[in-house]
């Protein structure tokens, strides 16, 4: 494997474990500084095939009205690797509901990075 080969790896990693990072803490801007400007977004709901959000401003919107519905949202990652310009980091989302009940889901996402910002994202979880 060829350094600059690994050098896009390990990017893209970064990239996404940054973005990770941002998530937890519930940064917006920290979040979206990691977006590239025609960023593709498809997220899982509504089931079973989820919508998609094109650019940064509705991606935003998405993130901001997500963190008002899950104000304590975390995530955890279970594992993440590289593979190119890719990073697919396999994650535990954790809440507590209104009602103050505690629930999880677990995922994936698959990152798509290019010069340093994320132009794709597909999210995955399971049922």
């Amino acid at each position: 494997m060829s350094p600059t080969h690994l050098e896009k790896i390990e990017a893209a990693m970064r990239v996404a474990l940054s973005f990770n990072q941002a998530f937890n803490l519930r940064d917006l801007a920290a979040m979206m500084a990691q977006i590239g400007d025609g960023c593709i977004f498809e997220h899982s709901a509504p089931a079973p095939d989820g919508t998609t959000c094109a650019g940064k401003k509705v991606i935003a919107q998405f993130w901001q009205d997500y963190f008002q519905r899950h104000p304590q949202a975390h995530r955890a990652i279970e594992d993440a690797f590289g593979f190119g310009e890719r990073c697919i980091m396999r994650w535990r989302c954790e809440w507590v509901d209104a009602a103050g009940q505690t629930g999880h889901v677990r995922g994936v996402d698959i990152f798509q990075v290019e010069d340093g910002a994320i132009t794709g994202l597909l999210s995955y979880v399971k049922g």
